[in-house]
């Protein structure tokens, strides 16, 4: 803290970041430990990557079929987002 900020000042900003830390603590889940929290974010962006992997052989397979590329399968379905 700067020498300059008073007592009360310094204790009043201790009390609002103790604040934050106490909402971020809430809403993380009370005493679970941030490694436990990292691995459980981790599976689950597994589990994301893998369906996203099948989903995509299974529109590139759809597209052979049809004989069309991938990119018009996603333009038939509506699949693109705002970025393409």
């Amino acid at each position: 803290m700067h020498a300059t900020m008073s007592a009360q000042k310094q204790r009043e900003y201790v009390e609002q970041l103790q604040a934050e830390i106490n909402a971020l603590q809430a809403r993380l889940g009370e005493g679970e430990k941030a490694e436990t929290i990292v691995s459980n974010h981790i599976k689950l962006l597994h589990r994301y990557n893998e369906a996203k992997d099948a989903t995509q052989i299974l529109v590139g397979r759809l597209a052979s079929l049809k004989g069309t590329t991938v990119r018009q399968i996603y333009i038939d379905m509506d699949l693109l987002d705002d970025a393409n």
